[in-house]
C-alpha cells in the first residue's frame, strides 16, 4: 500500500473518567491514522477471511529524509505497535475474524525513497 505509514500507535489512547469509571477513547490521530490505514486496506480485502492460521509478513517503509535509502529506521514507534493497529484494522476490515490467526510474524521498518506499508499472508499448513 503506497502511503506515508502513520507514527501512532493503538497504545497512544487517552483515558478519562466518566460517572467514576474509565472510559479509554483514541484521540484525534489515531481515529484518522485507522481510517487512514483501513481506506487503505479496503483495495485488498480477501474475498474469503482467512480462517486457519497464517504468516503475516510486514514491510514498514518510512520517507528517508537524510537516511539512506534501505537504512533499517531504530527509532519509534516500535515493530509491535505498529503490527498491533494494522491488525486491528485487517481485523475490522474483514481479513480474518480474529487476528490470533496470525501465528507468524515477520516485521521490519526501513526509510525508503517509496514510503508504504508492503504485506505479504500466507497460510500456515497444518502438520
Amino acid at each position: 500500500m503506497a502511503m506515508i505509514p502513520p507514527t501512532v500507535t493503538a497504545q497512544e489512547h487517552k483515558v478519562t473518567v466518566k460517572n467514576g469509571k474509565p472510559f479509554i477513547y483514541d484521540t484525534p490521530e489515531i481515529k484518522n491514522a485507522k481510517d487512514t490505514l483501513m481506506a487503505h486496506l479496503a483495495k485488498h480485502i480477501p474475498k474469503e477471511p482467512y480462517s486457519v492460521g497464517v504468516r503475516l509478513i510486514v514491510k514498514w517503509l518510512f520517507p528517508k529524509g537524510r537516511h539512506k535509502n534501505g537504512e533499517y529506521r531504530i527509532t519509534k514507534p516500535d515493530t509491535d505497535n505498529l503490527q498491533k493497529l494494522l491488525k486491528d484494522c485487517m481485523t475490522k476490515c474483514g481479513f480474518w475474524k480474529d487476528d490470533a490467526l496470525v501465528a507468524s510474524e515477520i516485521v521490519e521498518k526501513f526509510r525508503s525513497d517509496v514510503s508504504g506499508i508492503y504485506m505479504h499472508i500466507e497460510e500456515l499448513e497444518e502438520n
